[in-house]
């Protein structure tokens, strides 16, 4: 089981995101990070004042297993699954997953001509010019192309509407601290209480 806020020390070289960024880095072994979020399938650490996201490939790197959401996918596809796979990616700075957050404006499913399925989704960032978007599409796309007689997965980032936290699912906002009361103003983030 995987602790927030423990403090660890890297066993290895170990590949990173910077969070907002979007840039790749390497940490080197024998770095104390901090994990500050592990939802998922990775984990967000602070390392020197800066946020860095770690893939689950590399949680040995922390001294850790990864958090093992992958599980055998049923063999008939449904439209649950696709829902259950976006609520397993994850903003790095916010512990909230995208479906919640608000941030999938549009899944549609369909026939594929070639047989199967296809998938389009439309989704947003909480901030725009956020160096995280292909992660997070990259994230989603690979999820979802793994899904049963999913065929081709297509992923576009839309920064129109633009979210604001009256987006958010009520849990998320309880989640976060978030007055319910709190509309859509267009402001990225409300008062916290």
């Amino acid at each position: 089981m995987i602790i927030t806020n423990q403090t660890v020390t890297l066993k290895r070289d170990c590949p990173a995101i910077a969070v907002p960024a979007g840039t790749p880095q390497v940490l080197p072994a024998g770095a104390t990070v901090r994990i500050t979020q592990a939802a998922g399938t990775s984990y967000t650490v602070s390392a020197g004042g800066a946020l860095f996201r770690i893939e689950e490939k590399d949680a040995n790197a922390l001294g850790v297993s990864g958090p093992s959401t992958e599980t055998r996918a049923p063999s008939t596809f449904s439209e649950r699954m696709v829902w259950d796979q976006l609520k397993t990616v994850y903003d790095p700075e916010i512990p909230v997953n995208i479906v919640d957050l608000g941030l999938i404006y549009s899944c549609e499913i369909g026939e594929h001509p070639e047989g199967g399925k296809k998938i389009d989704v439309a989704m947003s960032l909480t901030a725009p010019g956020c160096g995280m978007s292909d992660v997070l599409k990259a994230d989603v796309e690979r999820k979802l192309a793994r899904l049963p007689e999913v065929r081709e997965v297509r992923v576009q980032v839309v920064f129109d509407p633009p979210w604001g936290p009256g987006r958010m699912s009520e849990a998320a906002k309880l989640q976060l601290g978030f007055d319910l009361d709190y509309g859509n103003t267009g402001s990225t983030f409300p008062i916290l209480r």
